[in-house]
């Protein structure tokens, strides 16, 4: 099973090298994930876009999905999906949907940030609850308008420092009241 799977996958990356565009099935292969510093199941799961927190928790027998830790190896379920093989240049441009800027939290902000994130929409940008929107479920009316990942993150850090001081803070908040 193995070198089936590596042979689909070198016969995708060799047509996909030479600019060639052929359908192909995508290996199932799972993939190891080593956990950095910040990272969250949520933040991990966005990276891979085709799976959950939930199942990467399930996944690897993980008993507390936020208690993982730096250096863990985590087991990413494949994508089962049918796909075509793309040129470099096109895979590139649909993994940078958005990618936040250098960030000053600490380690501990933007763990609790990202639990927020996770605990308020699964970390997407277009959830809408009422008047309440994106990856911070922040009301519209803070938004001004602009939708955009950007100023989502934007108005989202303004609104906690103002509110609670920091990302902490609001997480202990939202842990004993159910919202921030």
């Amino acid at each position: 099973m193995l070198n089936k799977n590596l042979l689909k996958i070198s016969a995708t990356f060799g047509a996909a090298a030479l600019g060639v565009v052929a359908t192909s099935t995508i290996a199932s292969a799972d993939t190891t994930y080593t956990v950095q510093n910040g990272d969250t199941l949520s933040s991990i799961a966005a990276k891979f876009g085709n799976v959950d927190a939930n199942t990467i928790a399930s996944k690897n027998n993980l008993q507390d999905v936020n208690m993982i830790h730096v250096g863990q190896k985590l087991v990413i379920k494949g994508n089962n999906t049918k796909q075509s093989a793309k040129n470099t240049n096109k895979a590139k441009v649909e993994q940078t949907d958005y990618t936040p800027g250098q960030s000053n939290l600490s380690a501990a902000d933007q763990a609790a940030k990202d639990w927020i994130a996770y605990h308020e929409s699964r970390g997407l940008y277009n959830v809408q609850n009422g008047q309440y929107y994106g990856k911070y479920q922040l009301s519209l009316s803070y938004l001004n308008g602009d939708l955009s990942p950007e100023n989502q993150e934007r108005v989202a850090d303004q609104y906690v420092a103002n509110r609670y001081g920091s990302w902490t803070a609001a997480q202990q908040f939202w842990m004993a009241n159910g919202w921030y």
